[in-house]
């Protein structure tokens, strides 16, 4: 189940080049291209003759040629030429997407247009800051539930056991974590005090005595989750707003669905020291990496295990609360929309 009406990430903007780039967002076969002037365009991915994927086509004037017969069609989708005849038939124009670009990402509407409102992208003012530095990764084709990776990342805990060479350290799980619901959003937090640097923060930071870490994680529907994270010396004021003495990250996590059991992960990485650093920046996106693809192949794993014992209920405890809370706040949002009702998430 999917909740429409509300901006999905399509493509890093770094992704969408000259060419033609195929997605498919909600189980919806969609394809990308820019006009001569940067602005981006979303089709159908499919040419209304014989069904043929106009991604396989080739971009001529800004019109996508049809790979297979040749039918041009323009940015709105309509059927604007079709070779060896003179009219175009009845029915031949294709669904053209809302589409927008911002925070370094492009995206997609794909609910009713009528309610399509570029002020409800969200909030990822950071990416586009002088005083942050960021590193965009490109696109994680994934194999499980778009809905894991909220279950995934509102469960910190699981740093100490998945992540041991980069986030991780054997303490974190043993300490409790505050959930809380504002509105529509859930917010994980923990604290570890005067504790080990993570490796990855001993790298980033040049800790050489215990520090004050901590882990805030902020779902917000359908599916951004947005991690601050960091360390600070021990001791000197971080719990309390004092982030001076130590480094501060903020994680962005994009999830769109492909279809039910297919996803797309997007992804930035901000930080507010080193900047322009580029050998800092190169090792952040080496050690996240790392992270990511441990993330992804215990998604997969736990999509296969859904899949491999349908019949079997799965156990939830204490540090699953915050991505309960996610899936019944998206639930509810689903099942307004379906009742007719005019959900639009931020």
């Amino acid at each position: 189940m999917f909740l429409r009406n509300c901006w999905y990430a399509a493509a890093a903007s770094h992704e969408l080049g000259a060419g033609l780039l195929a997605r498919t967002l909600l189980d919806e076969p969609v394809v990308l291209y820019r006009k001569k002037d940067g602005t981006p365009v979303a089709l159908e991915d499919r040419c209304s003759h014989r069904f043929y994927p106009l991604s396989a086509g080739e971009l001529k004037d800004e019109k996508i040629v049809c790979g297979y017969h040749g039918m041009e069609f323009d940015c709105s989708g309509a059927c604007v030429r079709v070779p060896g005849q003179k009219n175009v038939p009845k029915g031949a124009d294709i669904k053209a997407y809302p589409i927008a670009e911002k925070w370094l990402f492009v995206w997609l509407w794909m609910g009713d247009p009528a309610l399509a409102d570029e002020s409800l992208i969200p909030e990822i003012w950071r990416n586009k800051h002088p005083e942050w530095e960021v590193v965009c990764g490109d696109c994680i084709p994934m194999k499980g539930n778009y809905r894991l990776v909220a279950d995934n990342l509102l469960d910190p805990s699981h740093v100490s056991f998945l992540h041991k060479s980069t986030l991780g350290t054997s303490d974190v799980a043993d300490i409790p974590q505050e959930t809380e619901q504002f509105g529509r959003n859930v917010r994980v937090t923990r604290w570890i005090l005067d504790r080990t640097a993570a490796p990855v923060y001993a790298r980033l930071g040049g800790f050489t005595t215990n520090v004050d870490r901590w882990q805030i994680i902020t779902f917000t529907p359908p599916a951004l989750v947005e991690v601050d994270m960091g360390s600070c010396i021990a001791g000197t004021g971080a719990p309390q707003g004092d982030r001076s003495q130590g480094i501060e990250l903020h994680a962005f996590n994009l999830v769109t669905p492909c279809s039910e059991n297919t996803a797309y992960y997007f992804w930035t990485h901000v930080r507010n020291f080193a900047l322009g650093d580029a050998e800092i920046s190169k090792t952040v996106r080496q050690q996240f990496l790392t992270a990511f693809a441990e993330d992804v192949m215990a998604i997969e794993g736990v999509q296969a295990g859904m899949e491999r014992f349908p019949g079997k209920r799965m156990v939830n405890i204490s540090a699953d609360g915050g991505g309960i809370r996610a899936r019944r706040i998206l639930d509810e949002m689903i099942a307004e929309e379906k009742a007719g009702g005019k959900v639009a998430a931020a």
